[in-house]
């Protein structure tokens, strides 16, 4: 992972200062190495934590809902513990309170590996070696051991505070059926998520969409004869470049979005603190997306595009044909289809970062499931618009449910930014 440079470097100003503007240049240049380790603190160790996090889901094979509360424990306890030294962000919960010696990366470094450990206890040694290639850099001292503290306190709090959030529940999910008729025997994913506690929703029905469109409806017999047509797996009309970025986005989760936000914080070249922040931004935005669309997907469960066609007889609708053997592009996920999960959660990413730090020049993303693709944009509509249209390519959710799907990104991504983490300075100027 390539390191942002310095804030402290700089160049010589050449012969033509005066003595006295050297003094003070040269004190001031004094002053600026003597603060470097306390106000410059290394930001990558966010971003290494943040890549540890994910490559562990991809070991362990994590599905995106318990990814997405891990990371979003794991980043809100860095930024609880980093924020208490410098006190820049009003804090997501807890006053925690430290001395500005207080070695930040430390501190960062212990909420992240207590909290990990916490939940994947199983990885011990990985973790702990881990995080002593975090620690071992920063030279023993008062610092050092403050800093493990603020950590270890971060990581308790958020702990505590995420002990029963509702992650846990059994799932009950009920299959429709009549007495002795087989229905598929797979239990769909996620029926409890909805109703997990979200970290800035109110709860995960408070951006609830309406109903999805009438059976009858021109918008239902406009949007299932497209998927009809662009999202079957033997499609005519699908291009070669939209059946890549189709296959391209049958990767979803946070891991999709990680990497994006790393970028973004490198180009910024954000410091420790502001790199905690986005992170912590992101993670509690992204997890409250989840948790809403899965409010709204099993509160509707709205029938996918393969059950639709399929039983296409069964709507009374003349303009929709029924095709027996419809496939879509993949395989369909294991939940209901209204609204689209990866279009609300990369809407809400997108809303935060460019709220957060505004488009910063062209990022990229490869995927497992498109092995040798990569995909580049430069502006984080595109990205969010290509989710949404790769969903449709791939067969799996209906045009009006992606724009659904986006609009309830936008609401969580602007509530996230506007109430949460808000720096002091902002928040101390009187409203006009």
């Amino acid at each position: 992972m390539p390191h942002p440079p310095s804030r402290g470097s700089f160049k010589s100003k050449g012969q033509a200062m005066t003595s006295s503007s050297w003094t003070i240049s040269r004190l001031s240049m004094i002053a600026m190495l003597l603060a470097a380790p306390v106000t410059l603190a290394r930001a990558d160790v966010i971003m290494d934590w943040n890549a540890k996090a994910d490559a562990i889901a991809t070991e362990k094979q994590i599905l995106p809902a318990p990814h997405s509360r891990a990371l979003s424990m794991m980043h809100v306890a860095m930024f609880e513990a980093v924020n208490a030294i410098d006190h820049r962000y009003a804090p997501y919960k807890f006053a925690l309170s430290a001395d500005r010696s207080t070695s930040r990366e430390a501190a960062a470094a212990v909420a992240a590996h207590d909290v990990l450990l916490s939940i994947y206890p199983d990885l011990k040694q990985d973790l702990d070696a881990t995080l002593t290639n975090s620690l071992t850099p920063i030279a023993d001292s008062e610092s050092k051991v403050a800093g493990i503290n603020l950590g270890k306190e971060a990581a308790t709090k958020i702990i505590e505070l995420r002990a029963n959030d509702g992650s846990a529940a059994v799932e009950i999910y009920r299959p429709l059926t009549t007495p002795g008729a087989y229905v598929p025997t797979v239990v769909p994913l996620f029926s409890t998520t909805g109703a997990t506690t979200p970290w800035v929703m109110t709860s995960g029905s408070q951006f609830r969409p309406g109903s999805p469109p009438a059976l009858d409806s021109d918008v239902w017999t406009r949007d299932i004869n497209e998927i009809r047509e662009v999202g079957s797996r033997s499609s005519p009309t699908r291009t070669p470049e939209q059946t890549t970025i189709g296959r391209f986005w049958f990767f979803v989760g946070a891991r999709t979005y990680n990497p994006i936000v790393r970028q973004a914080a490198t180009a910024k070249k954000m410091d420790l603190v502001d790199c905690a922040r986005l992170f912590a931004l992101t993670s509690i935005a992204g997890n409250d997306a989840i948790v809403a669309v899965f409010d709204a997907k099993y509160h509707y469960n709205f029938w996918r595009p393969i059950t639709a066609i399929r039983n296409a007889d069964l709507t009374s609708n003349p303009a929709t044909a029924r095709d027996p053997s419809w496939l879509p592009l993949g395989d369909t996920p294991m939940h209901p289809e209204y609204p689209c999960a990866h279009c609300i959660v990369s809407a809400t990413i997108s809303t935060v970062l460019q709220s957060a730090v505004g488009d910063f020049g062209e990022f990229s993303l490869t995927s497992p499931t498109a092995p040798g693709v990569t995909r580049k944009w430069s502006r984080l509509q595109d990205y969010s618009d290509e989710v949404a249209n790769a969903r449709i390519w791939a067969g799996f959710h209906y045009r009006f449910s992606t724009e659904v799907g986006k609009d309830m990104g936008r609401k969580i991504g602007t509530l996230t930014v506007t109430t949460q983490l808000r720096g002091v300075e902002a928040m101390a100027q009187p409203s006009r």
